[in-house]
């Protein structure tokens, strides 16, 4: 018979497999099970219903990429520092230390940003 410490892998082990087979399984089946009748204007860029005048396929500044990069840490962050404001009742000090801790990390981070003037849109 397992045991506790054994049996906690296996719930990991069994939810990971099942992570990765399901998303698996319904693209298969949803590839093998859906009409495949291609044509042109189907397979035309989609743009607000106008016909689109150019190629889609257009190089973006690096900035941009920097800028969307930004936006997802700090959207991320915002999502710790919720978690934590829910729960600091039962965290205590030393939680709130530690969240001190990284959102001085984020500002420093910030404020190179802003030094690199990565943050300046044009």
């Amino acid at each position: 018979m397992a045991s506790v410490y054994e049996n906690s892998y296996m719930i990991v082990a069994i939810f990971l497999l099942v992570g990765i087979l399901l998303p698996i399984v319904a693209l298969t089946l949803g590839k093998l099970l859906r009409p495949h009748k291609p044509n042109a204007a189907k397979e035309t860029t989609y743009e607000s219903g106008i016909e689109p005048y150019h190629d889609a396929n257009i190089r973006f500044h690096a900035r941009y990429y920097i800028f969307a990069l930004l936006f997802v840490i700090f959207d991320v962050e915002t999502l710790f520092l919720y978690s934590w404001a829910v729960a600091y009742d039962k965290l205590g000090l030393f939680a709130l230390i530690e969240m001190l801790i990284f959102v001085v990390m984020l500002l420093v981070g910030l404020a190179y940003a802003w030094k690199k003037k990565v943050l300046q849109w044009l």
